[in-house]
């Protein structure tokens, strides 16, 4: 790879990246509101699972309209990298900024209301959650975000794989 492709690569992958960005930040403030309105919880989690494909259609974008339809296995999983790491870094910053300055403690609340619901525990499952919540009001907002642009980027390596083996293509094939 030249110089100039991998500036291309990185150029294209830093888009897709905050575009990645948009889809997440969509995912969770969908999932904020899923606590009081549980139907947006699903749409939520929707988001979360299309993101992998969509990240699929814009890595089949970049091979097709800037590599001109040719694209390695390597490339394109430098590609998808590049791509979740540049959407964890904002995404990353996004979640700073919301434990930091706008939730004040309204998730932990709501997830201390659902270990405390019956359901919760008769399931046994109160004494986990609690124990666990107790872990996380330990946390500063900086150990969430760390958390989440660790969890991105291993993400970006291992959906990678599978996502730069389908649209890989070595040659343009030219119908006569």
């Amino acid at each position: 790879m030249t110089p100039e492709e991998y500036i291309q690569l990185k150029a294209f992958a830093r888009i897709d990246g905050a575009l990645l960005f948009l889809l997440w930040t969509g995912s969770f403030a969908l999932y904020v509101k899923g606590m009081d309105y549980p139907m947006l919880g699903m749409l939520s989690m929707l988001l979360l699972l299309i993101s992998p494909f969509y990240a699929a259609k814009r890595l089949r974008k970049f091979r097709d309209q800037a590599r001109e339809g040719v694209i390695t296995f390597a490339r394109g999983y430098a590609y998808i990298v590049l791509a979740f790491f540049y959407s964890g870094l904002l995404f990353a910053l996004a979640q700073y900024a919301y434990f930091t300055y706008m939730d004040h403690g309204f998730l932990l609340e709501k997830f201390t209301e659902i270990a405390n619901t019956p359901e919760s525990i008769q399931m046994g499952l109160k004494d986990m959650m609690m124990q666990g919540l107790n872990e996380m009001k330990a946390m500063r907002p900086i150990d969430f975000s760390v958390n989440v642009l660790t969890i991105i980027i291993v993400a970006g390596f291992a959906v990678g794989l599978p996502i730069a083996a389908l649209m890989q293509r070595k040659e343009l094939k030219i119908d006569n």
